[in-house]
C-alpha cells in the first residue's frame, strides 16, 4: 500500500479506550499512536527511501527540509515497535533499512554511534556482527568528542545501544562488559547528590559553569532509559537506584499541567529554564524512559506520563490542542515569544523566583519531526492502533 492510501485508510479507524489502569487520561492511546503513525508517515520522501528532517507551517504553507538519516533511525525504532504489534507497516521497512545502514557518513559522536548500535539491535540483529568489525567501540569513548567530555545524552545513547546489542545478540557477539561498565560509570559521574543530571562531565573551558550544573530534560531521561538498558542487559541491579532516583526528582518537580520542564539544576534540585515546554518529551521521551523503568522495578509512572500527554491534549497554559487533526500533526511545543525571556527566567531562578507565564508571552512553534513520532510509538505502539470502523 501506497503512503498515501495508508494515510486515507487511517480516516477509517474508531478511537477506543485503553484499560483505566494503564492510563486514566482522556487522551486515547491507540488514537494517539494513529495520529503518529499518521504524521510520521507524511513526512516520508519516497524517492529518497528516508524521511524529512522536518516540515514547518509557515504563511505560504507546509515548507520541507531535506532527509535525516538519524531522524529516520528514531522513526524506524517507533514503527518497528508498532509492527510487533500486529499492525501492518505503512511503508517499505526493508527498504528505509536499507538507506539507512547504506550511509553511515552521518555518524559523528559516541551518542550517534548508540544510536547505530540501537537501530542495529533492535531492526536488524543480523548486522551487529558486521557492525562491531567496523566500529572500535574499545576507543570509542575517547574518540569522540561526546564521549571524552562526557555528554550525557552520547553516553546515554552510547550504553542504551550496547545493552541492546547484548540483549539481541549476547551469544554470538563479543563480550562488551568492560566498555559498558566504563561508559556506565562516566553517565554515573554527571549525576549530583540530588539525582539530577549534567550536561556533561568534561565539557570545554567556555561552556564549562553551564555544562557541569545544568542538564536539560533530555539529558535526564535518556540516562534513565540508558541505565535500565544496562541493568536489564547485563543482569545488575545498582544502576536501577540511579534511574529511579533521578525519575523521582524529576516527577517532584514536574508542572501542574504535566510540564517537563526544559532545563535542571543538578546543584539545587530546582528547576532552572522552563520553556520550551517540548511535545516529544511529553508524549515520547518521557514515556520511553519511564516506562522502561516501571517495567523492571514496578514503580508506577503512568499518572505522571498521562499529566503530560493531557497537556499535549489542550490542558497546558495556552489551553490549546497540539494534535492539528487537519495536517495530521502534533505540533512541537510551546515556548516564549523571544529569547530574552529564557534568559530573564535563568537570571531570576538564582535569586529562587519562579514567576508564573503569562500566556500573551507564550506561543506554539508550528514544526514536527520524525523522531518525535518515532519516539511517542517506541513507547505506545505496542497498545496498536485504534480498532477498524465497523461502519459502512
Amino acid at each position: 500500500m501506497s503512503p498515501r492510501l495508508f494515510l486515507e485508510g487511517l480516516s477509517t479507524l474508531e478511537q477506543v479506550s485503553i484499560p483505566a489502569a494503564q492510563c486514566r487520561s482522556d487522551l486515547d492511546i491507540p488514537a494517539l499512536n494513529a495520529l503518529a503513525l499518521r504524521s510520521v508517515v507524511s513526512l516520508f520522501e519516497e524517492k529518497e527511501k528516508l524521511f524529512s528532517r522536518r516540515i514547518t507551517l509557515t504563511d505560504d504553507g507546509i515548507r520541507r527540509e531535506g532527509i535525516s538519516r538519524k531522524r529516520t533511525i528514531i522513526a524506524l525504532l517507533g514503527l518497528q515497535r508498532l509492527v510487533k504489534s500486529g499492525e501492518p507497516a505503512p511503508v517499505d521497512l526493508a527498504s528505509i533499512r536499507a538507506a539507512v545502514l547504506g550511509d553511515t557518513s552521518w555518524v559523528s559522536g559516541l551518542g550517534d554511534l548508540g544510536l547505530l548500535l540501537w537501530f542495529t539491535a533492535e531492526c536488524a540483529p543480523e548486522g551487529l556482527e558486521g557492525l562491531l568489525n567496523k566500529w572500535q567501540l574499545e576507543t570509542a569513548l575517547e574518540s569522540y568528542a561526546d564521549g571524552h567530555r562526557a555528554c550525557s545524552k552520547g553516553l546515554a545513547w552510547f550504553l542504551a545501544g550496547l545493552g541492546h546489542a547484548r540483549l539481541a545478540c549476547s551469544r554470538t557477539l563479543p563480550d562488551l562488559t568492560d566498555i559498558a561498565v566504563d561508559t556506565y560509570h562516566l553517565l554515573l559521574g554527571n549525576q549530583s547528590e540530588c539525582a539530577i543530571f549534567g550536561h556533561a562531565g568534561l565539557p570545554g573551558f567556555f561552556d564549562r559553569p553551564f555544562s557541569k550544573r545544568f542538564g536539560t530534560f533530555a539529558d535526564q531521561i535518556y540516562a534513565i532509559y540508558a541505565l535500565t538498558t544496562f541493568a536489564r542487559a547485563f543482569d545488575i541491579e545498582e544502576p536501577l537506584e540511579s534511574a529511579l532516583s533521578c525519575a523521582n526528582a524529576l516527577r517532584a518537580l514536574q508542572g501542574e499541567m504535566g510540564q517537563w520542564w526544559f532545563l535542571y539544576d543538578r546543584h539545587t534540585c530546582r528547576v532552572s529554564i522552563r520553556y520550551p515546554v517540548l511535545s516529544f518529551q511529553q508524549d515520547g521521551i518521557a514515556p520511553v524512559g519511564l516506562l522502561a523503568l516501571e517495567e523492571a522495578t514496578g514503580q508506577n509512572f503512568w499518572d505522571s506520563i498521562c499529566k503530560g500527554l493531557s497537556w499535549v491534549a489542550g490542558a497546558n497554559e495556552l489551553g490549546c490542542d497540539l494534535r492539528n487533526q487537519e495536517q495530521g500533526l502534533i505540533w512541537d511545543s510551546v515556548g516564549p515569544n523571544g529569547r530574552l525571556a529564557n534568559y530573564c527566567e535563568a537570571a531570576l531562578s538564582f535569586l529562587n523566583v519562579s514567576p508564573e507565564p503569562r500566556p500573551e508571552n507564550l506561543r506554539i512553534r508550528h514544526e514536527a519531526r520524525p523522531d518525535h513520532f518515532g519516539w511517542l510509538l517506541y513507547a505506545f505502539g505496542k497498545f496498536g492502533l485504534p480498532k477498524a470502523s465497523n461502519s459502512s
